[in-house]
């Protein structure tokens, strides 16, 4: 998977924009309505990689399930993880892990105020 193909998949979401608030070399993606970070896109040791926000089970899972999935580099390693893009992970799994992270921080829906 290529930084276009894997950008171009995160900006797909309604509501989210790219941000570079570190340098060019980091690529943020965040929420509009709250600014929460869910994929920060990078090269590490020449690798492509990608953070993603994750439920602390399931990142455990991930990480047991998938070799090019580490703990969150830079990151708190029980609710991030880290994802090598240039292994063998199929788009769809890496897709998934997106779409989850884009909904663990999306912003919260606003309760009516009862009257």
């Amino acid at each position: 998977m290529t930084k276009e193909e894997i950008l171009h998949y995160c900006l797909t979401y309604p509501d989210v924009y790219e941000d570079h608030p570190f340098d060019e070399k980091w690529t943020v993606i965040r929420h509009k309505a709250n600014k929460k970070i869910f994929a920060l896109i990078y090269n590490h040791n020449g690798r492509l990689c990608i953070n993603l926000k994750c439920e602390p089970s399931r990142a455990d899972f991930l990480r047991s399930l998938f070799e090019e999935v580490k703990p969150g580099y830079h990151m708190n390693k029980m609710h991030w993880n880290t994802v090598i893009l240039d292994g063998n992970m199929q788009a769809d799994d890496v897709f998934e892990m997106v779409h989850h992270s884009f909904q663990l921080t999306k912003p919260k829906a606003k309760k009516e105020r009862k009257t």
